[in-house]
């Protein structure tokens, strides 16, 4: 049995190097953000990448979806975008029975039923049409004129938003942003890294990823991810990564005590327990890729960043000093003893 599981990782860690060697044939660089998008397609979890316009991150998502044999779909969000538009609506069709023509209702799929979404400039729809996705994203159906759909499987949201621009845009709420397991930042490229892109995008010839995998095999894989063991001790240090996050009550009265000084300053609310969820998940790939049979606390230090920045809701003094979310998190990171007290 024991050999049967090594197989399955070594299965599961040459699939995952094929598919980040097709998508490094179309992008350059940017290796930690491609892990990142890669840990969310293995644990099950969605992604969002925000940076700004021109760098990359549509084409990363469309690469991604050309390296898999799975169902792929693009929704361009736009302020006039209406729910319907996403995950469909129930139309009337004339059908021919013995009696005669008849109408009957019928429910037409949106493009939320795909397993690959790309969700781009996702901050530019308005809030009621970024609700259509709470239920999908959680719950993986959507509910339409009273009935429910399930949505295929894997399924696998990748969203975009650009940080820059702010005219026309709606901030996504705090429920969407915390169905998201990774908030990843996308930069930009250095000197060397232009000139490969420039060498690869203006000499007449543009690479194309090949498709390596399957939806039968990733959702093999994303079981696989969730088996990996994790010790008590490291869970709990998760569990208070996650509370170092809640600022205590100025009247002291909070029974959280693992908050650092800079989190009761700076602040406003911490993260949830999805927080939680996504830092496990994320540190069984990681464990998973690296050959280790089960989690360290390394491995969730390693992805506190992308699985925690959107959920930290700093104050209007942290904005005041310029004080970031990720500020927030190095500085938990950096403090939070391993071993409890």
């Amino acid at each position: 049995m024991a050999d049967d599981v090594q197989a399955q990782a070594q299965r599961f860690r040459d699939d995952y190097a094929r598919v980040r060697e097709q998508i490094e044939r179309v992008i350059v660089g940017n290796r930690d953000i491609i892990d990142a998008v890669l840990t969310c397609l293995f644990t099950g979890g969605h992604v969002l990448l925000e940076g700004p316009p021109g760098i990359g991150k549509t084409l990363l998502i469309r690469t991604l979806s050309r390296a898999l044999s799975l169902d792929f779909r693009r929704i361009q969000f736009t302020p006039d975008l209406m729910p319907a538009d996403i995950v469909g609506t129930t139309v009337v069709h004339e059908v021919e029975t013995p009696e005669g023509r008849s109408r009957e209702f019928r429910f037409q799929a949106g493009p939320i039923f795909a397993q690959i979404v790309l969700a781009d400039e996702i901050n530019r729809a308005t809030p009621k049409t970024q609700s259509a996705l709470l239920e999908a994203m959680q719950e993986r159906s959507v509910t339409v004129a009273g009935s429910s759909h399930r949505l295929p499987e894997p399924f696998f949201v990748m969203a975009t938003q650009n940080p820059i621009e702010q005219e026309g845009t709606y901030p996504l709420p705090e429920a969407q942003l915390d169905r998201f397991l990774f908030k990843v930042l996308v930069g930009y490229s250095s000197r060397e890294e232009l000139a490969e892109i420039l060498n690869r995008t203006t000499a007449g010839t543009t690479p194309e990823p090949e498709s390596v995998l399957d939806a039968k095999t990733i959702l093999a894989h994303q079981h696989l991810v969730r088996r990996v063991a994790i010790a008590p001790r490291i869970q709990d240090y998760a569990i208070r990564m996650v509370l170092a996050t809640h600022p205590q009550s100025p009247d002291g009265s909070s029974s959280v005590a693992f908050s650092t000084p800079m989190v009761d300053k700076f602040v406003r609310y911490g993260a949830s327990p999805r927080a939680a969820q996504a830092l496990v998940l994320g540190a069984k790939c990681r464990a998973l890729l690296d050959g280790r049979p089960a989690v360290s606390t390394d491995d969730i230090r390693a992805i506190a960043l992308p699985a925690l920045r959107h959920r930290v809701l700093l104050n209007f003094e942290a904005q005041a000093e310029g004080v970031s979310a990720d500020a927030v998190i190095r500085n938990i990171v950096d403090t939070l003893p391993i071993e409890a007290a």
